[in-house]
C-alpha cells in the first residue's frame, strides 16, 4: 500500500499524476510477485464502499487508487493542500496498453458484452502495434465457471488483467479471486471503458473533458444517472463543512 495515501472522509486517494501512476504500474510489473490492484477513487465511492466490508477492505488495500473524479482532486486540494490532477481510469488503460506494447507485457481482457469485448480488443491491437492480447472473456461468466476463467487467465501467462465489470462488482471480483492469479502482476478495474473503446457509448467531447465536466455531460445524456450523481453535491458540502471546521479549530 502507498504510505502517503490521502484520506478523504471514508475512502482514500493516491497523490499521483499520470506519469507517476504509470511509473508505479511499471514497478509492479517489474518487481511484483502478486497481482497488484488499480482502482479509481471518486466521490461516489465515499458513500458506497464503506457499506460493504469486503469491498471496503479491497479498496483500502488497493495498490494504486487513481484520482479519477474531479471531486477527489478538489477535496485533496482543499483538505490536504495536495496539488492533484485527474487520472481518469478510462484513459489510464491506454497508458498501460502503451507500456505493455513497448515492453512486451501480455494482457487479458475480462468483462462487458461479447461483441463489445471483441471489438474493443481488436481496436486496442490496432492502436498499439505489438500489443499482445493473451486472452479475453466477456463479463457473463457464471459463478460455477469462474475457476475455469481463472485457469484461462493463469495459463495465458498474462501480466496485466483489465476487469470491465463495473463498480463495485469488479473490485469485489478482485477481492475474491485476486489471490488465485498466478502470472498477473497488475489488475485494473476499468468499469465501462470497453464500451467507449468499442464505440457503443460515447465519451464527452474534449471541451467537456478539459473543464472536468464529463460527469455533467453524461448526466445530460443519461438522466437515469441522477440517483448516482446526487452524491456529488453532498460530497462537496461535506468538504466545505470540514474545511470550515478545520479553520475554526485552528484558531
Amino acid at each position: 500500500m502507498v504510505t502517503e495515501r490521502l484520506e478523504i472522509f471514508r475512502i482514500w486517494v493516491d497523490p499521483v499524476n499520470r506519469k507517476e501512476a504509470i511509473a508505479r504500474v511499471d514497478e509492479f510489473l517489474t518487481d511484483g510477485n502478486r497481482a497488484h490492484s488499480v482502482f479509481a477513487s471518486n466521490p461516489e465511492k465515499n458513500f458506497s464502499v464503506p457499506k460493504d466490508s469486503r469491498l471496503y477492505n479491497a479498496f483500502r488495500n488497493a495498490d494504486l487508487l487513481l484520482p479519477d473524479g474531479i471531486g477527489m482532486v478538489m477535496a485533496a486540494r482543499i483538505l490536504h493542500g495536495a496539488g492533484l490532477e485527474r487520472v481518469p481510469g478510462s484513459e489510464f488503460i491506454f497508458d498501460i496498453c502503451e507500456l505493455a506494447a513497448q515492453k512486451g507485457y501480455k494482457i487479458f481482457v475480462y468483462g462487458a458484452k461479447e461483441d463489445v469485448n471483441k471489438t474493443a480488443v481488436e481496436i486496442l491491437k490496432e492502436k498499439y502495434a505489438g500489443l499482445q492480447i493473451a486472452g479475453r472473456a466477456n463479463g457473463y461468466v457464471k459463478e460455477e465457471n469462474m475457476q475455469d476463467l481463472i485457469y484461462r487467465i493463469n495459463t495465458s501467462n498474462a501480466d496485466i488483467l483489465f476487469i470491465a465489470l463495473g463498480s463495485p462488482k469488479q473490485e469485489k471480483w478482485f477481492a475474491t479471486y485476486g489471490c488465485y492469479l498466478t502470472s498477473v502482476r497488475v489488475c485494473q478495474g476499468i468499469g465501462g471503458t470497453l464500451d467507449t473503446i468499442a464505440g457503443t457509448v460515447k465519451r464527452a467531447p474534449e471541451i467537456w473533458q478539459r473543464f472536468s465536466a464529463e460527469w455533467l455531460y453524461r448526466l445530460i445524456k443519461e438522466p437515469k444517472r441522477m440517483n448516482r450523481q446526487k452524491a456529488l453535491p453532498v460530497f462537496a458540502g461535506m468538504v466545505l463543512i470540514e474545511k470550515i471546521r478545520r479553520i475554526f479549530s485552528d484558531k
